[in-house]
């Protein structure tokens, strides 16, 4: 059943589109993922016209975020490097930095021996700056092998570790997971555990009309 004031219905496009009119919205579109289908939320108001402009703007939106917080593998890789120039003088230098589904209940992992970095692909779609962190936690590690006064002395230098740091230990805290070790292959993991991919419902995109540039909303009447 709808919400009340709020009518839905499906959008032909390539993937799946549910547009949902609210009269309580007056000038602001919102799009976010729910349940593998992509809803776009507009003012009654509009015009067939109007809508299909907007949720041809909005999908260009989603996929501009996802671009940026589902990087490629080589990506990752360039990140790192970035990072590792920025804050480790570039000391740190990984052969390859790729997603891994294999983590469990780790973020990240590394082998010294061959310079690999992996990453939880769970991490997918999460805030830049934490997985900055976790890449951060993980270049570190190529340089000092433990989780000793050192290690954190290079993985301080990254600015937010402080904020990522209490952002995973508040998911691992409600979560109630354990910390992480070593394992068994001599890779060094990220100890801070448990953070779930964000709900989709509030993974999404707004755009206020009443702030911003935006497409005509003239046109003729569907």
């Amino acid at each position: 059943m709808s919400p009340r004031g709020v009518t839905v219905r499906s959008v032909p496009t390539p993937d799946a589109v549910e547009v949902r009119r609210s009269r309580r919205r007056t000038r602001t579109v919102t799009a976010w993922r729910e349940g593998g289908v992509t809803v776009v939320s507009i003012p009654a108001r509009f015009t067939r016209a109007q809508e299909r402009e907007w949720v041809d703007r909005m999908l260009g939106r989603l996929a501009v975020q996802d671009e940026r917080r589902r990087p490629s593998d080589a990506a990752l890789l360039r990140r790192a490097t970035e990072l590792s120039r920025e804050y480790l003088e570039g000391r740190a230098v990984p052969a390859s930095v790729s997603w891994s589904s294999r983590q469990g209940k780790r973020w990240g992992s590394c082998t010294t021996v061959d310079r690999t970095i992996r990453i939880s692909d769970r991490l997918q779609g999460m805030p830049r700056w934490v997985l900055d962190y976790v890449l951060m936690h993980e270049l570190a590690h190529l340089l000092r092998p433990g989780h000793d006064g050192s290690f954190w002395a290079l993985v301080d230098r990254y600015p937010h570790t402080a904020r990522a740091r209490g952002f995973l230990d508040g998911y691992a805290y409600a979560r109630g997971h354990g910390e992480a070790g070593p394992d068994d292959d001599g890779a060094w993991d990220v100890d801070e555990d448990a953070m779930p991919v964000p709900d989709e419902a509030t993974d999404g995109v707004l755009f206020d009309m009443g702030t911003a540039r935006r497409p005509s909303l003239g046109g003729r009447r569907a």
